[in-house]
């Protein structure tokens, strides 16, 4: 149809008016017009020559529809045209064209019905088709409504929405790859604060995180490098676990604990600090020392550095042992205070825990669990308290032990007992411990070095006694050994390892302990250790006197009146009897008692020398060791008794023992010292009276000293028996006393000055060793207790009775009872009137009285005679002065009544003027010798009966009673059975 109708648009053909429209919008239709009809039917027909016409159109015309004729006939054309043939070609293609356009309107005419039908088919479709057109426009137009009015405003949203969460959920993702990848440099800066908990927490996050989008590539290698990081943590965690040992910190240990507890490893972490705690021991201590030992060494040897703690602390020096021993103390304290501190954040942390509501809640169901991590971590800490202390002690063991103390000085040696002393009380507080390894370490230094140390200080003593030159130390008149600095400790109430340099703050902090007290800071070892500047009170008195004008004072009002005669501060007395009267006898003796102390200012004043002194500083250094130090108490008390044996001994030694009973009693001649006395004093005034006898207790007490502690084989005195060079170790030689001191001087009356500062020193010396007992008891162990008991009452408690044999000695040197004697033998007593006039022997005799008052005045006034002194040696004269009486009346060969009632009145006359020089009451053995002078009326019976009852008289004074009352009253048959009485009753002696 193409061809057909390029052909006819070639021919300029019109369609004719009758055409009809296209049948189809891709291709129009045409019918040939009427015209075009009728010429064509006009038109010759020859089908055959039709045929053969339409058979020589060339096959190239139906090939294809883009076939272009006309280009086609123009290359056709040759190259040399001529007209001729081009018109008969031209009809040619003519002819072809009207066979062609003829056969068509044939079959058109042929087909007309068919097609004008078919025509109608397709007029009508095309209506059809132009409402389906109009339909499917206006349904177009209502779909785009539809799409722009819901399609796009609300499914758009909800896409849009989706669109949206996928790309937050992508956005989450990826902001989450993006904190993982930069988890390292947080974890980083959170181990740097020490943020662990955190750390921790955030770790475990990103791990889970990192499983979570472990399909992504990026996130497939984080999950084993936050395995490593938590690794790292963990270590760090360890290294900061470690640091709490030393010095805790609450808010650290919190963080840790709670990491530890993140990581579900509590149980772990308290293996972890136990060994931590038992490491920081070891460290510790190590460093402590090996900083003093290569301070001290002086050079960058490193060679300590590889040595044994053990061989390390060898290497302390004495100058350096205090204060490394108390650096090593406080190090270890702080140590054992991290500790106490952890104990204590366990509890109130478990105890939160239970009172929490919230907590129970939450751990409900593992609250079995959980008890068992409590109790776990309970006894982990309960039992590392001893494992901590028994490391604490094998440390300070084996650096107690490094070192030789036996030569150290006593303070410094205090000083060490007194920190370990401290030490041991830490124990006893941090885990209830005795501290026996302590105990025992410082027991064998101490033992090693109180061996020495005593052993030096006896010697120092015999040193002491035997300078000592006796003389008065003048002490102020409120002298205490509390105000010593040795005793300064006993006015501390405090526990026994405080040290004695320090005064306790307060009384509340007694009732803390240790750990309470040192919570917030300070340390219980930072103690001064130079007692030295510490001031002590002045104890000495200026020249023996509380102050100048209170001396002159004294003396003053001494002499006032010591130079009158007694009978003229009488009222009046009477001539006859010589008796005053009884109010003038009041005041006298009140007067007398004032001053009958031979006191003078110092009626307060303690007696005692710089050896009293010596020896009761170092009592008080015996008994701050002892304080200090329990277990060698025993060992030390022994050693304080020792002191005071030893003491009471050297008294005793040079001014008590009389060898009066050995020889005939003879004192050195005067050629030997001016003014020595020359009387010969009668042996049986010594074993007669007992008067200087001591007493068996004494005698018992110096013969154990002397046998326990007296080395005689050195001091070349009765050597007993060989003693081993052990035992020879142990004792001291017996001491001499100093060339210095004159025991025979009459002016000095013997040496009392010396023989009362000795004796009232070593009284006063017992006085505080009972003042010590209670303090000294309480320190003794119980087992050991008797022994203390046993020394009080065997040998502090004789210290006393001293005064008896050594004042003898002064009593019986004083007074010339020879003299007395003499004259009595030159006294007549057969006489036969009675005599008012007393004999001059007693005269006599009181005057020796008053030169001995007088003398004790003078010496009073170089140290002060206390009473129970002046007591005991008027008691001693009188005594003495009453045998001499009775010795001299039982020389009386012939006596008469009358003679006997001038015995009588010679006695009274001694004692009337007797009673105005002493206020002695009542006078000693007064009975004594009225006794013996009134047996002289008895008779036979009674004289028997007097002699059984008797036995104070001796055998002589027995003998010449019977003798004398001879003829009087007894005859010859009654004198022989009295005399084999008073033999029967000396049998016995021999």
């Amino acid at each position: 149809m193409q061809k057909i109708k390029s052909l006819m648009a070639r021919q300029g053909l019109k369609s004719p008016q009758e055409s009809v429209v296209d049948m189809s919008p891709v291709e129009s239709f045409r019918t040939p017009s009427k015209e075009e009809l009728r010429e064509l039917r006009e038109q010759p027909t020859d089908p055959q020559a039709e045929q053969e016409i339409i058979d020589s159109i060339e096959e190239v015309y139906y090939s294809s529809d883009s076939f272009d004729m006309v280009q086609y006939e123009l290359e056709k054309l040759p190259p040399d045209l001529n007209l001729l043939e081009l018109e008969e070609y031209r009809d040619k293609l003519k002819r072809q064209q009207a066979a062609v356009s003829k056969r068509v309107a044939d079959l058109i005419l042929e087909k007309q019905p068919s097609y004008v039908k078919e025509l109608e088919r397709v007029t009508s479709l095309q209506t059809n088709l132009q409402l389906a057109a109009v339909i499917c426009t206006n349904a177009r137009r209502q779909l785009r409504s539809a799409k722009e009015g819901f399609t796009e405003a609300s499914l758009g949203l909800l896409a849009n929405q989706r669109r949206r969460q996928l790309l937050t959920g992508l956005l989450k993702s990826l902001r989450t790859i993006k904190t993982l990848q930069r988890t390292d440099v947080r974890l980083s800066e959170m181990l740097e604060e020490e943020d662990y908990p955190g750390a921790i927490q955030l770790c475990l996050e990103c791990q889970k995180a990192a499983s979570t989008f472990k399909h992504y590539n990026c996130i497939s290698e984080l999950n084993s490098k936050l395995q490593d990081t938590l690794e790292q943590i963990e270590e760090q965690l360890d290294v900061a676990l470690s640091k709490t040992c030393k010095h805790f910190d609450v808010s650290h240990y919190t963080k840790v604990q709670l990491a530890y507890k993140l990581l579900g490893k509590t149980q772990t972490a308290m293996d972890q600090l136990h060994m931590h705690f038992t490491q920081a021991i070891h460290n510790t201590v190590f460093q402590v020392v090996l900083g003093y030992v290569e301070l001290c060494a002086g050079n960058a040897d490193t060679k300590f550095q590889k040595m044994q703690y053990k061989d390390l602390c060898t290497h302390i020096t004495t100058d350096s042992y205090i204060p490394c021993l108390t650096d090593l103390c406080k190090a270890l304290w702080e140590v054992m205070l991290s500790y106490y501190l952890t104990m204590q954040w366990h509890d109130e942390h478990y105890k939160e825990e239970e009172a929490s509501p919230a907590a129970e809640d939450s751990v409900a169901e593992g609250s079995d669990e959980s008890t068992v991590g409590r109790s776990y971590v309970k006894k982990k800490l309960e039992h590392g308290l001893t494992r901590i202390w028994q490391d604490v002690q094998l440390k300070v063991k084996a650096y107690l032990l490094g070192t030789d103390m036996s030569n150290f000085k006593y303070d410094d040696f205090i000083v060490v007992l007194d920190v370990i002393s401290r030490l041991m009380q830490v124990g006893e507080e941090f885990c209830g411990s005795k501290s026996e390894v302590l105990q025992e370490s410082i027991k064998r230094q101490s033992v090693n070095y109180f061996k020495n140390y005593h052993r030096t200080r006896l010697e120092e003593l015999r040193m002491f006694l035997e300078n000592e030159t006796w003389e008065l130390c003048p002490v102020k008149s409120n002298f205490s050994i509390a105000q010593l600095h040795e005793f300064k400790f006993m006015g501390q109430c405090r526990s026994p390892s405080v040290s004695p340099s320090r005064q306790p703050e307060s009384t509340d902090l007694l009732e803390l302990s240790l750990f309470e007290q040192y919570l917030e800071g300070g340390n219980p070892f930072e103690m001064q250790i130079d007692n030295k500047e510490e001031e002590t009170e002045d104890v000495l008195a200026s020249n023996g006197y509380e102050s100048d004008e209170l001396e002159k004072s004294v003396y003053q009002e001494y002499d006032s009146d010591s130079d009158v005669p007694e009978e003229l501060k009488q009222d009046y007395v009477d001539e006859q009897t010589g008796d005053a009267p009884v109010k003038s006898v009041s005041r006298e003796t009140l007067r007398s008692r004032k001053r009958s102390d031979y006191n003078l200012n110092r009626a307060n004043a303690p007696i005692l020398t710089n050896t009293t002194l010596n020896v009761i500083r170092l009592v008080g250094k015996y008994m701050q060791m002892m304080n200090i130090l329990k277990p060698i108490a025993f060992d030390v008390i022994h050693c304080v008794s020792q002191l005071f044996d030893y003491y009471l001994y050297a008294v005793y030694t040079f001014f008590g023992r009389n060898d009066m009973h050995f020889q005939s009693a003879s004192l050195p001649s005067q050629g030997s010292q001016p003014g020595v006395s020359r009387q010969t004093i009668p042996v049986y005034w010594y074993e007669s009276s007992g008067l200087g006898l001591i007493s068996s207790r004494l005698r018992t007490t110096l013969s154990r000293i002397q046998e326990s502690l007296i080395d005689m084989e050195s001091g070349g005195e009765n050597p007993g028996p060989h003693a081993s060079p052990e035992e020879r170790k142990e004792k001291v030689p017996s001491p001499h006393l100093s060339q210095l001191v004159i025991l025979t001087a009459t002016d000095t009356l013997y040496g009392l000055a010396e023989r009362v500062v000795a004796t009232e020193s070593l009284v006063f010396l017992a006085e505080q060793f009972e003042f010590l007992q209670p303090h000294l008891d309480t320190m003794m162990p119980s087992a050991k207790k008797p022994f203390l008991q046993q020394f009080y009452s065997q040998t502090v408690s004789t210290a006393s009775e001293l005064r008896k044999p050594i004042y003898w000695i002064v009593a019986a040197k004083a007074i010339d009872y020879e003299q007395m004697l003499l004259l009595m033998a030159g006294v007549k007593w057969d006489i036969k009137e009675i005599m008012s006039q007393h004999n001059v022997y007693v005269d006599v005799l009181l005057k020796e009285f008053e030169k001995f008052n007088l003398r004790l005045g003078d010496v009073s006034k170089i140290v002060r005679i206390p009473l129970p002194v002046s007591n005991v040696l008027w008691e001693h004269c009188i005594r003495l002065a009453n045998r001499t009486l009775v010795e001299g009346y039982a020389n009386v060969k012939k006596c008469s009544n009358e003679g006997r009632a001038l015995m009588q009145l010679d006695f009274q006359q001694f004692l009337m003027k007797l009673e105005k020089l002493t206020d002695l009451r009542p006078i000693p053995d007064k009975e004594f010798v009225e006794t013996y002078i009134k047996a002289y009326y008895l008779t036979e019976n009674d004289m028997e009966q007097f002699i059984k009852n008797h036995r104070e008289y001796s055998m002589k004074q027995l003998t010449n009673l019977v003798n004398v009352c001879l003829g009087s009253h007894i005859n010859k048959k009654a004198r022989q059975k009295l005399l084999a009485a008073i033999d029967d009753i000396d049998r016995p002696k021999r």
